[in-house]
């Protein structure tokens, strides 16, 4: 048993002793790397803290440098604030010396105004003496109190000024009459020359001529039945007398009259006269109208160049050809009036078709007239803007008889080609009550003014001839007064074309030789 404990006692020694050989070894080793560690570690702290050093000493250089740099700049700056400061107070005291001097001056220049104002004052106070005084001497020279004097004064003055007013005025009225005349008679000459259309003159009656007195009977028929017939069927009243071979229609209807009149044709040409048969040509004849409604529309529209119209516009203006105004056929009259504005739209440079068509339409509204209740110029802007047409064609229809002020130039043009038209002779004819209520309307309004005495319209109507009295009515005076008359006639009297104002101022002494 010791034999086996004894190894291995000697064999843990030996293992215990070489573990001891190792680790002192090892402590050894370790120990000598720690001295070494610890004196490179102070080499370097040693080179560290001389780098510091060195540092050091340069940043403190570098900072007294830079101390310095600075205090020297500061020392300058203020030298040179403390020069610029000197020189604003140098200034300063130039401008405070500069000032006193000038409060002197103003203080003297018062005292000078204080002194001349008193002065003035004084020269014043003498000169309205002196004045008062030759007042005085005048008034008991002339006879004349100072209102007396003032108020003869101020009559020659209005007077002078009158002269001078009235010359003018016939001056500057007879270069612009001038120009504006020639001008319009170029260019409305023009229009009309372009457009020379004839006239066709009816009125609300048609006659129709019969081949025999005979044929008088037949149209009456059996106990009336026929011409019963015919009046229902047309709308038409058939006037029957003693008028040899013809028979008269009397409707306010045109196209109605129209209607009448054919199917009294077409029935006196077949000979058979019946209530079926006068019933069948009836309906013949309306056909026939409306094809020539429409035909009549579409030559109109095509004589005028105006294209793109609604149908029914069309239609209406073909139903005009059957339409009268004072005798003056409607459709010829748009026709002229569509021509004669674009004419003048062309010499004026503005929208010849726009005036054209606004022309053409002017007078839609009496294609209906008869039928719808209202003024014509109402009734056609109704029409033109149910279809829907541009609003200065409205606005056109709207002013050509002046119930609106015209606004655009396509309007202007309408209303005066509308006028030119109406006025141009033979165009209208007007019965004989409304020419003398017309002509005495005129004369009436003449002797309104003052100063007036007599009063004559002459050339039917178109020139107006005034006696003035001489006592009251000056010559410059009569200047003022033609145009004050033509103006009150303008606003408020309605005329074809033009009224010519006459004035005639005549002064005369009678004496006798005895």
């Amino acid at each position: 048993m010791w034999d086996i404990i004894i190894p291995i006692v000697t064999a843990l020694a030996g293992i215990a002793l070489g573990f001891y050989a190792g680790f002192a070894y090892r402590k050894n080793v370790a120990e000598k790397e720690i001295q070494s560690a610890e004196d490179e570690a102070r080499r370097i702290i040693n080179d560290a803290i001389k780098s510091a050093e060195a540092k050091k000493r340069e940043a403190l250089v570098e900072a007294k440098e830079e101390i310095h740099k600075n205090r020297v700049e500061h020392d300058r700056e203020v030298k040179e604030r403390r020069q610029e400061l000197q020189k604003q107070e140098r200034r300063l005291q130039q401008k405070e010396e500069s000032l006193d001097r000038k409060h002197d001056t103003v203080e003297q220049k018062e005292e000078l105004l204080s002194k001349k104002l008193q002065d003035a004052e004084a020269v014043r106070a003498e000169a309205d003496r002196l004045k008062k005084g030759q007042m005085e001497v005048l008034e008991r020279i002339s006879s004349f109190t100072a209102e007396e004097a003032k108020a003869y004064l101020i009559k020659n003055l209005e007077t002078e000024v009158t002269h001078e007013a009235a010359l003018k005025l016939k001056e500057i009225d007879a270069r612009l009459k001038d120009e504006a005349d020639e001008r319009a008679r170029e260019y409305i000459s023009q229009a009309v020359q372009r457009c020379a259309a004839d006239y066709v003159s009816e009125a609300t009656v048609s006659v129709v001529p019969l081949p025999n007195d005979e044929m008088k009977g037949r149209i009456i028929g059996r106990e009336g039945r026929n011409i019963r017939t015919l009046e229902t069927l047309t709308g038409v009243d058939l006037i029957i007398d003693d008028t040899p071979e013809a028979i008269t229609l009397s409707c306010f209807d045109p196209v109605r009259r129209e209607v009448a009149r054919i199917s009294l044709e077409k029935l006196i040409a077949d000979g058979r006269i019946h209530p079926a048969r006068i019933e069948e040509m009836v309906e013949k004849a309306k056909k026939e109208v409306d094809a020539t409604i429409k035909a009549e529309g579409e030559r109109a529209t095509f004589e005028a160049g105006v294209h793109g119209l609604h149908p029914e516009l069309v239609r209406l203006l073909g139903r005009l050809r059957y339409r009268t105004s004072y005798g003056q056929n409607v459709l010829r009259h748009s026709l002229e009036v569509a021509h004669i504005a674009g004419t003048l739209a062309a010499e004026l440079g503005v929208d010849v078709n726009l005036a054209k068509r606004a022309g053409l339409l002017h007078d839609i509204g009496k294609s209906i007239d008869h039928e719808v209740e209202g003024s014509h110029v109402t009734i056609g802007v109704d029409l033109a803007r149910k279809y829907k047409e541009n609003n200065e064609i409205i606005h056109a229809i709207q002013a050509h008889h002046g119930d609106v002020d015209p606004t655009t130039v396509i309007a202007c043009l309408v209303q005066a080609s509308d006028a030119v038209s109406a006025a141009r002779p033979g165009a209208r004819r007007e019965n004989l009550e409304n020419y003398i209520k017309r002509l005495e309307k005129l004369e009436e309004l003449a002797n309104t003014f003052a100063g007036v005495e007599k009063s004559f319209a002459i050339q039917a109507g178109r020139e107006i001839r005034i006696m003035v009295k001489p006592e009251e009515i000056s010559d410059d005076q009569m200047v003022l007064l033609s145009r004050e008359l033509a103006k009150k006639i303008e606003d408020d009297l309605d005329y074809p074309g033009q009224i010519k104002v006459h004035l005639v101022r005549e002064t005369r002494h009678i004496e006798y030789a005895k």
